[in-house]
């Protein structure tokens, strides 16, 4: 009986110290700010590596996996793609990257950002230009609708 009461109080501690270690999915997700699907998501992809998982097959997330997962949301808040997202998590966990390569895979993502910006001033200015071109005086003629049929039908949609 002692040793029953023994092995149930080790293996009570063991669970406590798993407590202590890890978390749940749904705490990972308050401590990172990221959905419990995103991080399966994140997991399923790989940018995440496989976690712990308990008997019942319930995911355990480290500190680590919880710095990985901040790492990931505040790369993702400056508008990486997910695989410049991988790059960086690797080069990141890495001791023989180079800060160069971070740097070049920055400066691509700006490049990439700048052409964007480029694309929606453009975008902006063809709506203004439209808008401009409306009397709005509540008469069925609308310039906007009739520009946007003309191009549409320029392209053959």
């Amino acid at each position: 009986m002692k040793n029953r009461k023994l092995l149930a109080v080790t293996l009570h501690d063991r669970a406590g110290d798993l407590r202590r270690k890890y978390c749940s999915i749904g705490e990972a997700s308050q401590r990172s700010g990221i959905s419990s699907k995103m991080i399966r998501h994140y997991e399923a992809t790989g940018l995440l590596p496989e976690v712990h998982r308990t008997a019942a097959n319930y995911r355990l997330y480290s500190d680590a996996d919880i710095n990985q997962l901040r790492f990931i949301k505040r790369a993702r808040s400056l508008g990486f793609s997910m695989q410049q997202i991988g790059r960086l998590v690797s080069l990141w966990q890495s001791t023989e990257r180079s800060n160069s390569e971070v740097r070049n895979l920055t400066m691509e993502h700006v490049a990439e950002l700048d052409a964007r910006i480029r694309e929606m001033q453009e975008m902006r200015h063809s709506l203004h230009v439209l808008a401009m071109r409306c009397h709005a005086d509540g008469k069925p003629e609308c310039p906007i609708l009739d520009s946007l049929a003309i191009d549409s039908e320029a392209i053959g949609t």
